[in-house]
């Protein structure tokens, strides 16, 4: 891996301070700042602008690119999926999750209008949680990202669109966000910053398997992110059973931090739940999940299970899924069922980094 630090990790102020320290008008910083977020540049020398002694100077102390691209997949839904090698030679998983085509009351395709195109990121090589319907996890964790690694990724979706712009953000690929804390949080401000990629911090969503101590030193940062918890059950039995997380954070201590942070920043919080056929879809867990919720400010997202190579977990039947969604409706829960993307194209998180790098050793656990 790269010894010099990425371009892309770095805020417009540590631009500036750099240019002070080597004598340059700060003017400058804001220029390649600003041109290295919206122009397809290739590297250094394609700052045409900027004086070539300039660029040299850059060229040595910074690295441009650190991903490219080793496959890519594109899905009859639209969703687009990169495989990215790193420097080191690990690779991770970046997804493009264009808004779905709606459907006219006959049933016929309408043209769609919205604009919203999400970018699913990663911010881990792997993942040390183990959950036990997900792939990421499967190899353990082998680092975390850079700033400038978790920027890229956002970038090369960008490239892609060709006209079109990214519209919103989730970190909900590889690897735990909040266990990445620092990085994380730097990249969004870079993000989220009017010199660079311009992305509203309320179109931006971690998702977070429930670090309760990140949970609450986010509620501090004066940022208006939206906050999805993986929460997957609705008692403590249950969740340890396929999130060993739990095992550390009691329900009862995560869903109080989540309180804490909707009354800290006033944002509705997202609870993301995979139903799994058989193990946590039925009405008692539904009812029991509604008076886990009693009062927050908040939403469920449910999401049919999508099948992994190797696990037992399966997709529940429609009407069972339906009738979860219709209990939680009618016991005051603000909730969605989402329809899968990507089933075509190793969809699931991790999947195709785990079919190119051969069958997973047992998942790590939390100590």
């Amino acid at each position: 891996m790269t010894t010099k630090v990425s371009v892309f990790g770095l805020t417009l102020d540590e631009l500036t301070a750099w240019m002070v320290e080597h004598g340059q008008p700060v003017y400058r910083a804001r220029q390649i700042f600003q041109a290295i977020y919206h122009r397809p540049l290739t590297g250094f020398s394609d700052l045409k602008e900027i004086p070539q002694p300039l660029r040299e100077q850059l060229a040595a102390s910074f690295s441009f690119a650190t991903i490219n691209t080793l496959e890519h997949q594109l899905s009859v839904d639209g969703t687009q999926k990169w495989l990215l090698g790193l420097d080191d030679q690990q690779t991770i998983e970046t997804v493009m999750i264009p808004a779905p085509v709606l459907k006219s009351r006959t049933g016929a395709d309408k043209e769609e209008t919205s604009s919203r195109r999400t970018v699913c990121a990663s911010t881990q090589v792997g993942c040390a949680f183990g959950c036990a319907f997900c792939a990421s996890g499967l190899k353990g964790l082998k680092r975390n990202l850079t700033t400038g690694e978790i920027v890229q990724q956002i970038l090369l979706v960008e490239q892609g669109l060709g006209k079109e712009r990214v519209s919103n953000i989730v970190f909900m690929g590889m690897g735990e966000p909040l266990a990445n804390y620092d990085n994380l949080i730097k990249a969004i401000r870079i993000i989220n910053s009017e010199q660079g990629l311009k992305i509203g911090a309320r179109k931006i969503t971690i998702s977070t398997v429930g670090l309760v101590p990140m949970i609450e030193r986010l509620a501090k940062e004066g940022l208006q992110l939206e906050l999805a918890i993986s929460l997957h059950a609705s008692n403590d039995r249950l969740r340890e059973q396929i999130m060993p997380v739990n095992r550390k954070y009691k329900m009862e201590e995560l869903i109080a931090a989540c309180r804490a942070y909707a009354g800290a920043t006033k944002r509705m919080l997202t609870f993301e739940y995979i139903l799994i056929d058989g193990l946590n879809d039925g009405i008692a867990q539904a009812k029991e999940l509604a008076e886990l919720l009693k009062g927050l400010l908040c939403k469920v997202n449910l999401i049919p299970c999508h099948p992994i190579p190797g696990t037992p977990w399966g997709r529940p039947p429609q009407l069972r899924m339906i009738a979860f969604e219709r209990q939680l409706r009618n016991s005051g829960v603000q909730c969605t069922l989402r329809r899968s993307r990507g089933l075509d194209i190793d969809g699931a998180c991790g999947q195709l980094r785990l079919r190119k790098e051969g069958s997973a050793g047992a998942p790590a656990e939390v100590k």
